[in-house]
């Protein structure tokens, strides 16, 4: 399902697609100009090199041949830096995600992936095995800053998993997979590519299945920034993902969900 961004509110037949694919793209939300703001905010980050607790980008000699050793996932760049908190706390995603929530939406967590040339892509899985929202789930705004197609690893999702429960992942093949968890699509359904341009945005279901393969370009990067938001109705998740933000910048208290999920294994650390 594909919008423009001529309206931040939705019409509620595109709320009901939403409901019945699992995802949206909305294209074009974010200008050139912010774009760019954002790679320069991201690029002089890692420039500036280890945030302790959040970044940890290893010298050439220290990734021996690993590129996402070089360029790691930024952890909650939100907690440290304002243009990411800005950016999380964006009026248009608020009013977005407001009409997917169907109540007020709270920011728990950003990530910014820069995915360089060479690097592994991460398999396919559930984001709220991780969050462990409940009731509920949570959605993802998911925001390339880059151009992201197959070659360079784009996000790829499987339909209609939104709607069902969370699957116990399967050891991932860590050769094109940074991260250890798989979920297999179920019968009958099959992963497709989404392919952005810079500035668009995917709001996605915390349950749907969804990662990216390699990137298998020479010279192209996929950056990503990632915002994960829960409703307002949430009473628990996990511990990890704290603190919990109002649109207007006002912390939440919720119970900590800490419990293994219906697999039975505690997960340590942010997703």
């Amino acid at each position: 399902m594909v919008t423009t961004a001529a309206r931040h509110t939705l019409a509620p037949r595109q709320r009901q697609e939403f409901e019945a694919d699992g995802h949206l793209v909305v294209r074009g939300l974010l200008a050139a100009d912010e774009v760019q703001l954002l790679k320069d905010t991201f690029m002089a980050m890692h420039a500036r090199g280890p945030v302790e607790g959040y970044f940890n980008p290893k010298t050439e000699a220290e990734a021996k041949g690993d590129p996402l050793k070089m360029y790691p996932r930024i952890m909650h760049p939100h907690r440290f830096d304002d243009t990411a908190r800005r950016y999380l706390l964006d009026p248009r995603l608020e009013a977005i995600l407001t009409d997917l929530f169907g109540e007020e939406p709270l920011a728990a967590q950003t990530m910014l992936y820069f995915k360089p040339p060479g690097a592994r892509g991460q398999a396919l899985h559930q984001d709220n095995f991780y969050l462990k929202v409940d009731p509920g789930t949570c959605i993802a705004a998911w925001i390339p800053l880059d151009k992201t197609d197959a070659a360079n690893g784009c996000l790829e999702v499987v339909p209609g998993t939104h709607a069902m429960d969370l699957f116990c992942p399967e050891e991932a093949d860590t050769s094109v997979s940074f991260t250890r968890d798989y979920v297999a699509p179920p019968p009958g359904l099959s992963a497709v590519p989404v392919e952005m341009e810079p500035g668009d945005v995917l709001f996605f279901n915390g349950s749907l299945v969804h990662g990216s393969g390699p990137n298998r370009t020479a010279d192209r990067f996929r950056r990503s920034f990632i915002c994960h938001y829960i409703g307002r109705s949430a009473e628990r998740m996990s511990t990890w993902y704290r603190p919990i933000l109002t649109f207007g910048g006002d912390e939440v208290a919720l119970d900590a969900n800490t419990g293994g999920g219906p697999c039975g294994v505690e997960e340590v650390g942010p997703h």
